[in-house]
């Protein structure tokens, strides 16, 4: 669950990211958001196919990870916000939480039954499984050992998954 100062930090990132172009304001063009949406669908079934077929841990995390990116990305983008290549993953966190969290809250509670408090939760829960999977894979992609690996692979693959579909309904 985000924290009130994680996001106080990420608004004030924000602020700081766009007169320091960052981010962008940008015309939507259909390209661009094809080239996200086609990297993350192919992130999304790399990861499936490696983990399935127990190749590599490291690399269900990591691809997981990106397919989150990826999608993040093509949401912003959508959105009108384009992030730039100087550390894009750390804006694209700062970004998730600022400009999607509370579409996500809202898209939850327009399609559910879900309370407010609920919705912000799942809300919160979703747009930090992001940041949890940006860190956890630098981590592990250089300092952990393969057993540990093998263990968080299934947690990355699924939310993965799960991020996808919320960031999916976010596009229709």
């Amino acid at each position: 669950m985000l924290n009130n100062r994680r996001i106080d930090d990420a608004k004030s990132n924000v602020n700081s990211y766009l007169p320091e172009r960052l981010i962008t304001k940008e015309p939507f063009k259909q390209i661009v958001f094809d080239t996200y949406m086609r990297n993350h669908r192919e992130s999304l079934e790399v990861a499936e196919r490696l983990f399935n077929q127990n190749v590599s841990s490291l690399w269900v995390i990591v691809t997981s990870y990106y397919s989150m990116f990826y999608i993040a990305n093509a949401v912003l983008y959508k959105f009108g916000y384009k992030i730039g290549s100087r550390i894009a993953h750390k804006v694209t966190a700062d970004a998730l939480i600022v400009f999607v969290r509370d579409r996500i809250r809202d898209n939850l509670l327009e399609n559910y039954e879900y309370a407010r408090e609920e919705a912000m939760a799942v809300s919160d829960n979703i747009v930090d499984s992001f940041d949890s999977e940006r860190i956890k894979r630098s981590r592990f992609q250089y300092e952990t050992t393969e057993s540990i690996k093998q263990k968080q692979a299934r947690t990355s693959f699924e939310r993965a998954k799960e991020f996808s579909v919320e960031m999916e309904k976010l596009l229709l």
